[in-house]
């Protein structure tokens, strides 16, 4: 994404703003300040950054304003989840001080998706203050998720494949729906993306499949496999980022920042820790969440004493889909290839208590 000038991120296109609804809206009401001719005084008790409140967009969007304000992507409840179970009370209120300092900024704002880019990557005005009714791919959804979703998609992982979405000229809101974005349905109910039903789900758009020795298919592999055994990424995703060993710190003038220690490209397949009705597959592709006991020993000591009570690796859903791949070449290219799965041969020895539930044993698979 090409930095912008500092001129780009404050000006304001006057006729296309202009012609916008909320330009009847007096600046004051969503930024702060006076509205008087005074500058100093006119600036007064301004906001920095327009965040989600009920009293600011939900104030006229009374349809999504409230559910976008406690939606996983304006909360942390997702990460709050994650640490809290590798922590202890007593611990909490020094996360916290950590997830205001490295995270609150990176959780979009109504703004963040419709009139500028996230902080996280500069801030700046996307389209001269005018408001768009969808995020731009580039300049807003990948710029958040752009380590790995964003390379997944665009093909940007040497050696790999663009997603077929992608080559397809899908943008990522043809299948991130507003509704689910904004926190509204199910979507509101979760405390991670991966509680209820995948939304969006494979068979949303491919409802044609059919998985099982009973199905009406051509297609070997979904007639020896059935929606219990395989998530669809296990055979239709291929290579993806592993990151390892994240630590936050702030540098000496209180400027947050964090080091990741190594990423590598890998695949592989682990067992379904959170099998469920909406979730029932077995088998799952694993990525590496890059945590460790210390990452957050700037903070405090010892602010992760349950770290073992979450796996290191986690179910995901990578974003480089491909309808062929070195799984789906022959059955052996899965069933006799032992270097696919999460063994404990696989994990560091550090982390094999911890994910003991996930590591599949070779000698189980048919």
């Amino acid at each position: 994404m090409t930095p912008m000038e500092p001129w780009e991120r404050v000006w304001i296109d006057a006729e296309a703003f202009g012609q916008d609804i909320h330009s009847y809206i007096n600046c004051t009401e969503c930024h702060g300040g006076e509205a008087v001719d005074d500058f100093e005084l006119a600036h007064e008790g301004q906001v920095e950054r327009v965040v989600n409140s009920p009293e600011v967009c939900g104030r006229c969007h009374v349809d999504v304003g409230p559910t976008q304000y406690d939606s996983l992507h304006n909360t942390l409840a997702g990460y709050d989840t994650a640490l809290y179970e590798r922590s202890t009370p007593e611990n909490h209120p020094a996360l916290e001080e950590m997830q205001a300092n490295h995270c609150n900024q990176c959780h979009a704002t109504c703004g963040d998706c419709h009139v500028s880019q996230p902080t996280s990557v500069g801030g700046g005005l996307v389209s001269g203050h005018d408001f768009e009714a969808s995020p731009s791919m580039s300049r807003q959804c990948t710029a958040c998720h752009g380590s790995r979703v964003k390379n997944e998609y665009y093909g940007a992982n040497e050696g790999v494949p663009s997603d077929v979405h992608f080559r397809a000229r899908m943008d990522c809101m043809e299948c991130h729906t507003a509704d689910a974005m904004h926190g509204m349905g199910a979507a509101g109910e979760q405390t991670s993306r991966y509680d209820g039903a995948p939304d969006p789900g494979c068979l949303d758009c491919h409802d044609d499949i059919e998985m099982g020795e009973d199905a009406d298919t051509e297609i070997e592999m979904h007639s020896a496999h059935d929606e219990y055994d395989l998530a669809c990424q296990v055979c239709h995703s291929t290579t993806y980022t592993n990151c390892v060993n994240c630590h936050v710190e702030q540098t000496e003038d209180g400027v947050p920042f964090y080091t990741v220690e190594d990423h590598y490209l890998g695949f592989y397949i682990g067992l379904n820790t959170n099998r469920s009705e909406d979730r029932p597959y077995e088998y799952v592709p694993v990525r590496h969440v890059p945590i460790a006991p210390d990452s957050f020993s700037f903070y405090g000591e010892d602010l992760l004493p349950n770290f073992d009570e979450r796996p290191t690796w986690m179910y995901a859903t990578p974003h480089n889909i491909q309808r062929v791949t070195p799984q789906t070449e022959t059955c052996d290219s899965c069933h006799d290839n032992d270097e696919l799965f999460l063994t404990r041969r696989t994990v560091d020895r550090a982390e094999r208590r911890a994910n003991q539930d996930v590591l599949v044993d070779l000698d189980s698979i048919p």
